[in-house]
């Protein structure tokens, strides 16, 4: 028999306030001095990669891999039902109706069921809120509390997010990190548009010019997608998730999840100004005495959050569709100050840097990590691509050369030596780098050819001191640049070898 929700008390559609007011008087939240409140996630503070799982279903096209786990179908069924049967011994769950998808011709109906009112604050602010009549194609059950049996549901451990193509279903036990509830149904469209509609979908973020020009920011996490597509000389369209149609972009969310560490009004402004109302903060730390934030605390985790709606951004597009993309930014945070801090790209070498999707995590941010560590994660997304990398290449390379889009590689990270020799790029130089590409002042400017990657780089920029564009300048040891140069781009030939066989 089909496992269903039955005898529970089910709150559906509540309001941001209401639910704020329930998670309250739950002990889940506590108000922080901007009127926003604050959750703590749990034992999990961030996606578990490892931990997501596609149900093993006749016909489809899913690329498995160690982001893509197959599940066998009778796993699932048994998930479901103890899941349901879980949250069925609860007095009271929570409930929300929402779509992914502004554009109105692709969007998907999205019925997401939560076992506490903050994860339905959390799913009001990510997705987008029907207007009239809903229609439902997806459900979505959450349970942080219900922890799997691995003997019992095939399970690598107790949490797991499991996506059944078939059933139109997503689960996830085990872990409070709402993350998983945004880059669940991402998945999910990450593989229904490009099969059923053509239409690529990207792990980027986007904005648009006064004059309508469109800008989209492609990077992983730390990179600076967020801080970067957030800027008050142009409209916001989205921070994460966008597909590409034959007419223009369009955001898969309604909302935006940003990291906070270290965040101030002066870096950041506008993310700074969402956190009021209904901004939802999560693993965050008060000041002593006080319901005050401290935003450079990294007791609980470097992977602070805050969601909120779209439009707590000023001038937001909403809805948030756009045009054809004009520039396109590949976002790296180099912690071996090797890459340029920006340089333009020929299609080849876009369809290069793509497929690699490189950035380097730095010591502090994983376990372990004690200098830095070159990570490739393939088209930016690898933990969110359900289809072969080359299907969404492809796409993108068709994109670009019928747009004419110009391709830029940003680096976010380090320059005069690697992390602990050198210094993080400074936010100010990135953001004059990445408005000189957008104004066109790039366009004529002279440029040098990188003599290991073979990106131009340009040799002058508005607002930038000229001796920082090409990476070498800013180092002593001139050599020792070329040396490090090399072993990255040594990384790199290895990682692309994959995608050659």
């Amino acid at each position: 028999m089909t496992a269903v929700l039955t005898s529970t008390r089910i709150h559906k559609n509540l309001s941001p306030e209401q639910l704020i007011a329930q998670a309250t008087s739950l002990g889940l939240a506590r108000s922080s001095a901007s009127g926003a409140p604050v959750v703590l996630t749990g034992k999990f503070t961030g996606r578990s990669p490892k931990d997501k799982f596609f149900v093993h279903e006749k016909d489809s096209q899913i690329h498995w891999n160690d982001f893509n786990l197959p599940l066998e179908e009778k796993y699932f069924h048994l998930l479901k039902t103890d899941l349901l049967e879980y949250l069925n011994s609860k007095e009271e769950i929570w409930c929300q109706e929402v779509y992914a998808g502004a554009d109105l011709r692709y969007r998907v109906g999205l019925t997401c069921y939560t076992e506490f009112p903050d994860s339905s604050l959390f799913t009001k602010n990510m997705f987008i809120q029907p207007e009239a009549d809903f229609r439902s194609d997806w459900t979505l059950y959450q349970a942080p509390g219900f922890q799997a049996d691995p003997a019992i549901h095939g399970t690598r451990q107790e949490n797991f997010a499991v996506i059944s193509l078939h059933h139109k279903t997503i689960l996830i036990g085990g872990t409070g990190y709402t993350g998983e509830i945004k880059k669940g149904m991402f998945t999910v469209m990450n593989y229904l548009l490009p099969t059923e509609k053509d239409v690529l979908t990207m792990h980027c973020s986007a904005n648009q010019g006064k004059d309508g020009d469109v800008a989209l920011f492609f990077g992983l996490s730390g990179t600076g997608k967020t801080t970067l597509s957030a800027d008050p000389s142009r409209r916001l369209i989205g921070d994460d998730e966008h597909a590409w149609t034959e007419d223009g972009i369009f955001n898969l969310e309604g909302g935006c999840y940003a990291k906070v560490i270290d965040l101030s009004p002066e870096n950041e402004p506008q993310i700074f100004g969402a956190i009021r109302g209904q901004a939802l903060l999560e693993n965050v730390v008060f000041l002593p005495n006080s319901n005050a934030i401290d935003f450079s605390d990294k007791s609980i985790t470097e992977n602070t959050r805050v969601s909120y709606p779209l439009s707590y951004i000023p001038d937001a597009i909403l809805p948030s569709v756009g045009g054809v993309p004009k520039n396109i930014f590949f976002l790296t945070c180099d912690a071996f100050g090797v890459l340029p801090p920006i340089s333009k790209l020929d299609p080849e070498q876009a369809m290069y840097f793509f497929l690699n999707g490189y950035t380097a995590k730095i010591a502090g941010t994983e376990e372990g990590v004690k200098e830095p560590k070159p990570t490739f994660s393939t088209c930016f997304g690898a933990p969110f691509l359900p289809l072969k990398p080359s299907v969404y290449a492809e796409m993108l390379k068709e994109k670009i050369a019928t747009s004419g889009a110009q391709v830029w590689m940003v680096n976010t990270g380090w320059t005069g030596g690697g992390y602990g020799v050198g210094e993080r790029m400074k936010l100010r130089y990135t953001r004059a780098m990445i408005s000189a590409a957008l104004s066109g002042a790039l366009k004529e400017v002279i440029t040098q050819t990188h003599p290991t990657f073979g990106v131009e780089i340009p040799l002058c920029c508005p607002g930038v001191p000229s001796h920082l564009l090409n990476p070498q300048n800013t180092w002593e040891d001139k050599s020792l640049y070329r040396t490090e140069s090399d072993k990255l781009a040594a990384l790199f030939a290895k990682n692309h070898e994959k995608f050659s066989l």
